[in-house]
């Protein structure tokens, strides 16, 4: 089954996407999805139906580290780098209005 797609069918979903192109990008982005169709119309022809369906191509492994209690930077160190600070807390400019 191959997938024929027209200049029109393009313009038409370009204007749907609210894209403006150009007549070259029109024939290449025309040319280029046919293309992309005919490659998935060859992986529509493989036989999957023993293939078991998969989250993701690759094994994965949960990267994250387990949540540990530690000690806490001192706040006189935290507040070390700050733009503006009270001593106590990080200043930040208010972004709200009626605080």
């Amino acid at each position: 089954m191959t997938t024929e797609l027209t200049r029109d069918e393009i313009q038409r979903v370009a204007v749907l996407a609210r894209l403006k192109l150009s007549d070259a990008e029109l024939d290449s982005l025309t040319s280029e999805l046919a293309q992309i169709l005919g490659h998935m119309d060859q992986l529509n022809e493989l036989d999957t139906e023993d293939v078991e369906p998969m989250v993701h191509a690759i094994e994965l492994k949960n990267v994250f580290r387990a949540d540990e209690v530690r000690e806490s930077l001192p706040r006189d160190e935290a507040l070390a780098n700050a733009p503006k600070s009270d001593g106590r807390y990080f200043q930040v400019p208010q972004i709200l209005e009626g605080s």
